[in-house]
């Protein structure tokens, strides 16, 4: 381990994929749909994940991946249960954090926040779409709580796969999530570290924007 940390404090990497100086626009909106269409256009892995932060009621910090389903009248959507550590950490707290890294272009977009649930029917048309080895693990799954045996979890799935013979119903405890922005930073690797941040933040329903030293 030792070695490959010294690789680590010892690499350099220069990022030369671009600026930000020729960006004018107002709408932060339009610079995610550039950069989401470049990022698939140049082949980055799974453009679409991004890294969501929650905080718990004790001031501690959590993060995993997740995937950007949808965006819809401007409100980024995700699914996922709502027995789980995030679910329980957004009840308690709303404010969330999303990043998207994308490092063949050099890129990030970080999206501050507040999270709620997305109408009933959202969810119902998602969980119809998903295929239906995806449906029963959203049954059969108890998600963030102690495993014991992988047993335990595989006897779950052959369980829920006897009762749903057919259609599969959408558990009423999964579902989709909708995140209002109030904050987005689009970050662009730039030679020497000197790299270009834009920042976008909310006031009076306008957004205002302006730039932050790297």
């Amino acid at each position: 381990m030792k070695e490959i940390l010294d690789q680590f404090r010892l690499g350099r990497h220069e990022f030369d994929h671009g600026n930000l100086e020729g960006f004018e626009g107002l709408d932060p909106y339009d610079l995610f749909e550039l950069w989401t269409t470049e990022a698939v256009k140049n082949k980055e892995s799974e453009p679409n994940a991004f890294v969501l932060s929650t905080v718990s009621s004790d001031g501690q910090p959590s993060s995993r991946i997740l995937y950007l389903k949808d965006i819809v009248e401007k409100e980024f959507i995700f699914y996922t249960n709502y027995n789980s550590k995030k679910a329980e950490e957004i009840a308690k707290n709303p404010k969330v954090s999303m990043l998207f890294f994308w490092p063949g272009s050099s890129r990030q977009i970080r999206i501050e926040g507040r999270c709620e649930k997305v109408d009933g029917q959202l969810s119902d048309d998602y969980f119809a779409s998903r295929p239906r080895g995806s449906q029963i693990g959203a049954w059969a799954s108890c998600q963030s709580a102690e495993l014991t045996d992988r047993k335990v979890l595989e006897d779950r799935v052959k369980m829920y796969e006897a009762k749903f013979e057919d259609e599969v119903p959408r558990p009423d405890f999964w579902g989709g999530y909708q995140i209002k922005p109030s904050l987005f930073e689009f970050w662009q690797g730039r030679s020497s570290r000197l790299h270009d941040r834009v920042i976008f933040t909310v006031e009076d329903k306008l957004w205002k924007i302006h730039k932050q030293n790297p």
